[in-house]
């Protein structure tokens, strides 16, 4: 499932290694760096992916101060539909993507051009 919304867009692959490929390809499609971000179930995953990919985690920017900080007594599903949410999707789209996570793939995200 792709999906693209008002806020951002978002694909689900496979493995770290069609990650970095639809990271390229958001790249050259115009989108830069500091708006692609990548996510995995497991932190350190998300982590080497990010940085293998030029791409970014989902971080206090995106979220903001009081879910970064919710995020540290959440479980980790709780804690990436927290992310995924602050990206601009519905609690609903949020749970299809936790839950491809949960069997190993990785989610590209892309917010708009302004």
């Amino acid at each position: 499932m792709n999906s693209t919304n008002a806020q951002a867009y978002a694909k689900v692959v496979e493995n770290g290694v069609q990650a970095v490929e639809a990271v390229k390809e958001l790249q050259i499609t115009g989108y830069l760096a500091d708006h692609i971000f990548v996510l995995a179930h497991e932190k350190d995953r998300t982590d080497r992916i990010a940085d293998t990919a030029d791409a970014k985690e989902i971080g206090i920017k995106e979220e903001g101060m009081f879910d970064s900080l919710a995020n540290l007594f959440r479980s980790r599903g709780d804690e990436l539909r927290a992310k995924i949410v602050s990206m601009g999707f519905t609690e609903a789209e949020a749970d299809f993507y936790e839950s491809e996570l949960d069997k190993g793939k990785v989610l590209v995200i892309a917010k708009k051009k302004e």
